[in-house]
């Protein structure tokens, strides 16, 4: 009998460790004892099986080949090491090639003592529902038959922008998440995400993206909800949420301060000190445990201040563990740990780095087991390392193997998929959510004199030439961790997988009675301009020109956005910005659509366009959603999550600064004023903001107050508005931001409707770090400001906190409610004060 034969018969115990009625730690403490010490070892690892073999190398009859999928590239190019025909290929993961070099364990051994993890096994390659499931289950069996108790593997994924899988709905990116301000829609969609993962057999997803942009050069900008922690909080808490409904632990990541290196440069130094790291970066993390219920969390590959996170015990255990009291699971990523020898040198060797890691609090080795090996249990042995290390990680992946499931004595590895036959990775309700996602998520920077083009009392255009690189590849829409950019470009000719109509294609759909003309004009990143002249042509002879400019996702230098994708300065790649200048010059009207990771320096662009609009990323259906913002169909309603700079160089940082950090009013002479700020959004309807009224002119430094406005659609269409709720310290130990994002609310009105906004704020909403490094609340004056963006705020007030001051920590309030809709007698109340007025 094998280890797969699980179902007690008559005559056969019922393990403690298999019963699901007793309590999930103590089946846990009863296997940890059952356990070697090399089985226990086993539990902290992984095996990524695409990486280093081909398809039929790996266990018994686990060939990724099926009579259900025989595309294009399934035999050539796949995640293999140098000497393979995929050598010189693109990295999926930073020095891949590299490791693979290294040879992992042969499949026999690495599971001959049990394994924790299973690195992507439908995401390495591109395979079919079918195909993936049955690997899925031809693997677990495998990891479960070999070993002695048979406890299987975890199975891991990435879902950065949806399942990054063959044929997934392929979303926004985080940076498009950000621009909706709509934690409801994200919770949605990452709901919808965790089942289509959860049917297939996947148990854990390695998202949302947490870091808070503070330099837009940094390639990864397109992974992050944006420029603000609390507005990247409650969006990542929104996340997690989803994700964790669906039976799927969410991986925050990367703890902590990765978007923050020198220079912007992927993987570099981050000088930052403890303050920062505290106020901006460490809040969405606190959040998206305590509000979201996160269950695991990934390293940063960065270190700050001299520490990688990796071996800071202050970060993964003082912190982490023992203030904000998380009890789930440090998963490195990929190569972290063995990256502690190569490229940081804080360890001897890859042994080395391992215990270091082990020892400072991470708990599971991804994506393949090379520095938590069969060393440790030597080291163990010679009194060199605790046992007690050992089972800690292991008692803390084990736990959530039991809460999955994956210690029931009824668990099969068929029964784990038993859901796939019926999965459509693609359904029509995953692109009506991403459809939703891209609509709010795309920002009108300036409506201009062009928009909409189907507006009351504009003639419709009959001749529109559709230019630039973006216009008809739906490439451009997707993020770097979307399967057609992040593993297709190994497998040429296989195609997208999913449907992705792009602009071009959408824009025919959505003026039909005009002819539209296209050029590309360039190509997103050479210096090409051969296609200038017909370019200029076409627009030439138009009565419209729509340009649509941007970023191509890649990985590691593939690309202009995407994870090692970081730009010198923030001029539209390639010769984007001279083509549109030359359109400029011909006197047709030009509607600029920016399409982007990052945000660019727009300046001379908005000088010269008759409209501007700017897509984050927006995903297989960014086509249509851009499309219909730009007739007029779909009303505008993203916001920007991030500035836009207006010159390329000397940029504005972030928001987020304090006084010295904005323009200095001639101390320096680089003035960093945004183009547009954090915030802003434009619409085809127009909102009046006023009536503030703070509840309190005083409260205690324990205390909580309300911040109440009207908001009023004065145009003539329905519409959206994000009303925002800004506070700025106005004298403090340490210097603080000019303003600072505290609460947000998404309203919708019909023409001439209004309806109050209210927003509950506890003292502790006004929380920082101090001199001393404890967060405190101050005592002093705070500066009310509501309005529509960080610089457009027209209701302006104030409150004193009164009292001590007050130190605080992991139990604070996190977040600010927010009541949409008249509360009981406040029509009375406003009656009340007209009728004060006048008498």
């Amino acid at each position: 009998m094998t280890a797969l034969d699980r179902t007690p018969t008559a005559g056969q115990d019922l393990r403690p460790w298999q019963d699901p009625t007793l309590p999930v730690a103590d089946r846990v403490e009863v296997l940890l004892a059952e356990m070697t010490l090399e089985e226990k070892i086993a539990q902290l690892g992984s095996l990524w099986v695409g990486n280093h073999t081909r398809a039929g190398d790996g266990p018994a009859d686990a060939s990724l080949d099926g009579p259900e999928f025989d595309g294009p590239g399934r035999d050539g190019p796949g995640l293999d090491g140098p000497g393979s025909e995929a050598e010189g290929t693109p990295n999926v993961a930073p020095a891949q090639d590299t490791f693979a070099a290294f040879g992992a364990l042969p499949f026999d051994e690495a599971t001959r003592h049990g394994l924790g993890h299973l690195t992507r096994v439908f995401g390495s390659v591109p395979v079919t529902v079918a195909e993936g499931a049955a690997e899925l289950v031809r693997l677990q069996r495998s990891v479960v038959e070999r070993s002695r108790l048979g406890v299987p593997a975890l199975a891991h994924e990435e879902c950065l922008t949806g399942f990054t899988t063959y044929g997934a709905t392929v979303y926004p990116a985080a940076i498009a998440w950000g621009a909706t301000f709509d934690p409801e829609l994200v919770e949605r969609m990452a709901a919808a995400i965790g089942r289509d993962m959860r049917a297939v057999g996947v148990h854990q997803g390695l998202s949302p993206v947490l870091d808070v942009v503070r330099d837009y050069r940094w390639g990864r900008v397109e992974e992050t909800m944006g420029e603000d922690p609390y507005l990247v909080a409650m969006l990542g808490a929104a996340y997690v949420r989803g994700l964790e409904s669906a039976g799927v632990i969410a991986t925050l990541k990367h703890f902590a301060g990765y978007s923050a290196s020198r220079a912007a440069r992927n993987h570099g130094p981050v000088p930052m000190g403890r303050r920062e790291l505290m106020d901006t970066i460490l809040p969405p993390f606190e959040t998206a445990i305590t509000e979201g219920g996160a269950r695991s969390v990934m390293n940063s590959y960065s270190d700050v201040d001299g520490i990688p996170a990796a071996v800071d015990s202050w970060l993964l255990t003082d912190l982490l563990r023992e203030e904000w009291g998380f009890t789930g699971t440090v998963v490195s990523d990929y190569w972290a740990v063995p990256f502690l020898a190569t490229t940081h040198g804080v360890a001897a060797d890859m042994d080395d780095a391992g215990v270091q890691a082990l020892t400072a609090g991470l708990d599971v080795e991804l994506p393949e087991t090379l520095s938590f090996g069969p060393h440790l249990a030597e080291r163990v042995r010679r009194g060199e390392l605790p046992e007690s290390l050992v089972d800690r990680a292991a008692r803390r992946l084990l736990t959530q193997k039991a809460q999955l499931g994956l210690l029931d004595r009824d668990w099969t590895p068929e029964g784990s998929v038993a859901a796939a036959g019926d999965v459509d990775l693609d359904s029509p309700a995953n692109r009506a959510l991403a459809r939703e996602l891209a609509e709010r998520s795309i920002v009108l920077l300036d409506a201009g004199t062009a928009l909409p083009l189907l507006g009351e009392g504009r003639p419709a255009p009959r001749r529109v030439a559709v230019v630039g690189p973006a216009a008809a590849d739906p490439r451009t829409f997707m993020g770097c961790y979307a399967f057609p950019n992040h593993v297709l470009p190994r497998h040429p000719g296989l195609g997208l997988g999913i449907d992705a109509p792009s602009v071009l294609d959408a824009l025919r759909a959505e003026l039909p009675d005009a002819e539209i003309v296209h050029e590309r004009g360039c190509d997103v990143r050479d210096d090409d301009r051969s296609g200038f002249a017909a370019a200029a042509a076409a627009a030439r002879d138009a009565d419209l020109c729509v340009a649509v400019v941007g970023d191509l996702a890649g990985m590691f230098g593939q690309g202009t956005s995407g994870e090692g994708c970081d730009a010198e300065d923030l001029r539209l790649p390639g010769v984007q910005e001279d083509l549109l200048a030359g359109l400029a010059a011909t006197g047709t009207p030009l509607v600029v659509v920016v399409v982007s990771g990052r945000p660019y320096a727009l300046g001379e662009t908005h000088a010269r366009a008759a409209a501007l609009v700017q897509a984050f990323m927006p995903g297989e259906e960014g086509g249509g959603a851009i499309a219909g913002i730009l007739s007029g169909r779909v009303q505008p309603a993203g916001k920007l999550p991030v500035q836009i700079p207006r010159r390329p160089g000397g940029q504005p940082g972030t928001y987020l600064q304090p006084p010295l950090g904005a323009d200095s009013q001639g101390i320096s002479n680089l003035d960093p004023s945004p183009l547009f700020p954090f915030g802003h959004g434009a619409s085809y309807t127009t909102f009046d903001l006023g009536d503030l009224r703070v509840s309190d002119t005083e409260v205690p430094t324990d205390g909580e107050f309300t911040v109440s406005v009207r908001v009023r659609n004065t145009g003539g269409r329905a519409g959206e508005e994000v009303v925002q709720l800004y506070l700025r310290d106005v004298l403090a130990q340490v210097t603080r931001p000019v303003r600072q994002l505290t609460g947000f609310a998404r309203v919708r009105l019909e023409p001439g409707a209004s309806t109050e906004v209210s927003f509950r704020v506890h003292a502790d909403r006004t929380a920082f770090t101090g001199r001393d490094l404890r967060r405190i609340v101050e005592p002093g004056d705070i500066e009310v400001l509501v309005g529509t963006s960080a610089a457009d705020l027209p209701c302006r007030g104030g409150i004193r906190l009164t009292g001590p001051t007050r130190v605080v920590g992991h139990g604070r309030r996190l977040v600010t409610p927010v009541d949409v809709g008249s509360p009981p007698g406040a029509a009375a109340r406003r009656q009340e004060g007209r009728d004060a007025g006048q008498s």
